[in-house]
């Protein structure tokens, strides 16, 4: 990995999201910002993607070709969803990271019962997705999201651009602005990989334990962690 660029800063980020916030089409926008992110930060950039669909790495591709895409690979994936990531990695110009919590599922079930995240979702949720991208994203100055704020209420005020004071880095959210219209055409548009799931009723992927499909008109995040108190993992909060 090359050194970065530019240091990052609260006030790069500021600066750039300002910049950005005001490009209407969300596509020249995106573009636009992980352009902004590959030249300012180089090698010290990578993405994250959960693998629902290819819709950031492509994105990704045409602005930053070779950029890193980091995957966590929790132990509780869909087939699908790994058969998605396998995909993207062999058509689109990325480099995909899969990265491992440190321990095992049997090795977590040993020590802390099975089914740990039934039990206690948020602790399966630190050791298995939030603890390994601390991990990874520690070697890096600023990283990328596919959080939109069409999705939650916990997500209406995310950035294009960001400070993540919690790791002291820098972090872009190039599709923040995008409607579920916007991707849709976008997905047919460029015959974008998509999980097979998505057909089926699951809306927002995650784990197998913790996903079902939702109803036509359902929200797309009720199928996380349903019958829960929970709407994030923890990895953007």
């Amino acid at each position: 990995m090359s050194a970065t660029l530019v240091e990052p800063t609260p006030e790069l980020a500021a600066e750039a999201d300002a910049r950005f916030e005001g490009i209407a089409d969300p596509v020249e926008q995106a573009l636009a910002v992980l352009r902004w992110a590959g030249e300012t930060f180089g090698d010290s950039f990578a993405l994250t993607s959960s693998m629902a669909d290819g819709l950031l790495a492509h994105l990704a591709a045409r602005a930053h070709p070779g950029v890193q895409v980091v995957f966590l690979q929790t132990g509780y994936h869909f087939a699908e969803t790994i058969g998605t990531r396998d995909w993207i990695a062999s058509v689109m110009d990325i480099r995909v990271l899969s990265v491992e919590a440190e321990k095992t599922v049997a090795e977590q079930d040993a020590e802390f019962g099975p089914a740990l995240h039934d039990r206690d979702p948020d602790l399966c949720c630190d050791m298995r997705k939030v603890q390994p991208l601390a991990r990874t994203l520690a070697g890096f100055s600023a990283w990328g999201s596919g959080v939109r704020r069409d999705e939650s209420e916990t997500r209406v005020g995310t950035k294009v651009v960001d400070w993540d004071a919690k790791r002291g880095m820098v972090k872009v959210n190039p599709l923040a602005a995008w409607s579920q219209d916007d991707v849709d055409t976008y997905v047919a548009q460029h015959q974008v990989p998509v999980n097979p799931l998505v057909e089926i009723g699951y809306a927002s992927i995650g784990c197998a334990p913790c996903t079902r499909p939702v109803a036509p008109g359902e929200d797309p995040r009720a199928g996380r962690w349903a019958g829960r108190n929970k709407v994030e993992c923890g990895l953007h909060t």
